[in-house]
């Protein structure tokens, strides 16, 4: 079957890359793409965000079956689109999407079905969303209720910090339309997990536990950034937690937004404290993580088109999904003065030697007039190793790491390392 996938970063590639392992694929295309999935699928240039233009191309090209991974288009209807088109689809419709794209329809959600979350205010005007932060105190916790970038979240530790965060969002527009609401939550302590599933609308089958690294430099210091590089699995989450976590969060999140009229099919990624009162959800996202996706799908034996032709059927609880033993660590490699400004188009190298013991997916990458591989983003590559456990993981990705050049280089020395 053809086989088209949406989006053109590292989680892209990361998908492409174990579809094209499936005996069931027969052709791989990917709108828009980037560089290294180039050498496994045929790039088209659509933008992610084109709905009418991703479907029309899906159909004069035959298309059998489309994977929409990033947020965006999935907020904006594409799956949706595509089914209306009469192409089968994988990702959750634009009334499931919601869970991501509004983080107060997601607080509201969890406040309604009891599931565990910090405590929360919703504000759409400033002077009552400042009064609040200075009623309530710091640490606190600013969120923009809608899609941006992943970077449009603020863990203040004044109530200086959280005004200023607040003031960005709704009078300066920051993010746009994303931060004319925003969420005030308490400020949870405990390690961070990510746990992404497997959903078909009822049931859901939970993926190994990942942990993205999101601040800029070593021991989680600098700015939030898209990732800088993940584990899986986590020692912390221990199968007690585990079971919990079924009980408590994941099987009743799915069968609320069923109850709702809003059944989820796709990646429910959820985002977890481990809070010392127990597993709480910090935040939803209606797709894969990045670059938590590359750790997970390094360590996938089943057959992933199986899997995702499941969700979209109905029949994940009849499908078998295998893990391989170990772990596996994916290290970032930025652009200097991520996630800030920084220079594009400056040469890499050594990607050949690298790809000897790890696999390097390409998140920010292009080729120039000449041909030559150069960097197109700020995160621009995930160097990802698998270990029997989780040092020889990071060794792995790290020694791989080595070879690769470019001006610049930006990478943390502890991922996997700093909780």
């Amino acid at each position: 079957m053809h086989v088209l996938v949406v989006g053109g970063g590292g989680r892209e590639h990361a998908i492409v890359w174990a579809l094209s392992k499936s005996p069931k694929v027969t052709k791989l295309s990917c709108a828009p793409g980037n560089a290294g999935i180039a050498a496994l699928a045929q790039c088209v240039p659509v933008k992610a965000t084109d709905v009418e233009g991703m479907v029309a191309w899906a159909r004069e090209n035959a298309v059998d079956f489309v994977m929409v991974a990033p947020d965006d288009p999935l907020a904006l209807g594409m799956v949706d689109a595509l089914e209306a088109a009469g192409i089968p689809a994988f990702g959750p419709r634009a009334n499931a999407a919601v869970i991501e794209a509004s983080k107060a329809f997601s607080k509201d959600l969890m406040a309604k079905y009891h599931i565990p979350t910090a405590r929360y205010q919703t504000f759409t005007e400033l002077e009552a969303a400042l009064a609040y932060v200075r009623e309530q105190g710091a640490p606190i916790v600013v969120k923009a209720d809608g899609l941006a970038l992943g970077k449009g979240v603020i863990v203040a530790q004044s109530v200086e910090e959280a005004e200023d965060a607040v003031r960005a969002m709704m009078a300066d527009k920051k993010f746009g339309e994303a931060g004319a609401k925003v969420v005030i939550e308490e400020c949870m302590t405990g390690p961070e997990v990510t746990v992404l599933a497997f959903c078909d609308g009822k049931h859901l089958v939970p993926m190994p536990a990942s942990q993205d690294h999101k601040r800029a430099f070593d021991g989680n210091q600098g700015p939030n950034t898209g990732g800088m590089g993940s584990i899986a699995p986590v020692a912390c989450y221990t199968p007690d937690l585990a079971q919990v976590c079924m009980e408590t969060i994941f099987q009743p999140t799915v069968d609320a937004m069923a109850a709702e009229g809003r059944p989820f099919q796709g990646v429910l990624y959820f985002g977890l404290m481990l809070t010392p009162q127990g597993p709480k959800v910090v935040e939803y996202n209606s797709r894969f993580g990045d670059p938590e996706c590359q750790s997970v799908l390094s360590l996938l034996e089943s057959d992933l088109m199986d899997i995702l032709l499941a969700c979209r059927n109905g029949t994940l609880d009849q499908t078998e999904i295998r893990w391989k033993a170990g772990a596996a660590c994916c290290l970032v490699l930025a652009s200097g003065g991520y996630p800030g400004s920084y220079r594009k188009g400056l040469p890499i190298t050594g990607l050949e030697e690298a790809g000897k013991t790890a696999v390097v997916f390409h998140a920010g990458t292009a080729r120039n007039d000449s041909g030559e591989l150069v960097t197109g983003g700020g995160r621009v590559l995930g160097v990802t190793a698998v270990g029997g456990d989780l040092d020889e993981a990071i060794r792995g990705a790290y020694a791989s790491a080595e070879h690769i050049h470019f001006e610049g280089m930006q990478f943390r020395t502890d991922i996997g390392r700093a909780f």
